[in-house]
Order: structure tokens, then C-alpha cells, then sequence
């Protein structure tokens, strides 16, 4: 095997595990991975409009995350409110259980990064992020991570 196809192995093996951890975490909650993401993203920016959200997740291929959304509205996790400037906005907000929830759900994250974090002991992780972002720039979920670390989102290659 080349190195460039076990590094992309190894790297869908980490999300998978990270993920499959991740879910497992979060199943007593009633939440999956990506409604997860939504919650903690509304807990720290709210109110975000439903593009400004969709910038920002990683979970979603789309700019567009509707059918997430109506999701936790219905679960009454997430508020969806017109804009006071424009009826046509929609401000995303969270309810009192969606805070609960992204309280909870931040508890199981840390426990994920904690593991993660162990297992970096040794290694060089400033090296590695700093192949992953390159990787990664460019493309919308690479965006989407360099959006919510602040740091600048610049085009790099493109998938073929």
C-alpha cells in the first residue's frame, strides 16, 4: 500500500472511531453526532441565521442544513425566530432543553478529547494539524473548521 492511500485509510479510520465513540457518548442524550455539533455551535454563537450556521458545520456537506434543523425544532431543542430587521431571516436560537443538552452534550466531547489528547502524547501534533489543515483548505469542511478557529480561509487544492 502507498503512503498517500494508508494515510487516507487512516484518516477515515480516525473519524470513523471518533465518531462511532462519539455516538455511543451521546445516545443516552437522544442526539446524533451532528445534531450534537449543531447544539454546541448554537450554545457558543446564537444566534446564528440557518446559511450563517451552515458555514460552520462540519457534519453537513451542505450550506443548506433545513432537515437538520427541523430535527431539533421538533425535538424543541432549537427556536427558530424571524428577524427583527428582515421577516424573511430566520435566527436560530436554542430553547432551556437545548442548553441542558449542549451543556450535556459538551461533557461527552470532553471526554472524546481527552481520549484523543492522550493518545497525541509523543507525537509532534503541531506537525500533523498543521498537514491536515493544508489537506484540508479549501475544501468546505476544511473552511467550515478554519471559520470556527479564526484562522483564515484560504484556497490551497482541489479535489479532483
Amino acid at each position: 500500500m502507498e503512503p498517500a492511500e494508508e494515510l487516507r485509510f487512516l484518516v477515515l479510520a480516525a473519524q470513523r472511531e471518533g465518531n462511532r465513540q462519539l455516538a455511543h457518548g451521546l445516545r443516552p442524550l437522544g442526539v446524533t453526532p451532528a445534531q450534537a455539533e449543531v447544539l454546541r455551535l448554537l450554545a457558543e454563537r446564537q444566534p446564528l441565521s440557518l446559511s450563517g450556521l451552515g458555514a460552520l458545520l462540519v457534519c453537513e456537506s451542505g450550506s443548506n442544513p433545513s432537515r437538520l434543523l427541523d430535527r431539533l425544532v421538533t425535538a424543541g431543542l432549537v427556536r427558530r425566530e424571524e428577524g427583527s430587521r428582515d421577516r424573511r431571516q430566520v435566527q436560530l436560537t436554542l430553547t432551556p432543553a437545548g442548553h441542558e443538552t449542549a451543556r450535556a452534550v459538551a461533557a461527552v466531547e470532553s471526554d472524546l478529547h481527552a481520549h484523543i489528547a492522550s493518545a497525541t502524547e509523543g507525537h509532534d501534533v503541531d506537525a500533523v494539524l498543521g498537514f491536515l489543515r493544508a489537506l484540508v483548505a479549501g475544501q468546505k469542511s476544511g473552511d467550515a473548521v478554519a471559520r470556527r478557529t479564526g484562522r483564515p480561509v484560504v484556497a490551497q487544492w482541489s479535489a479532483p
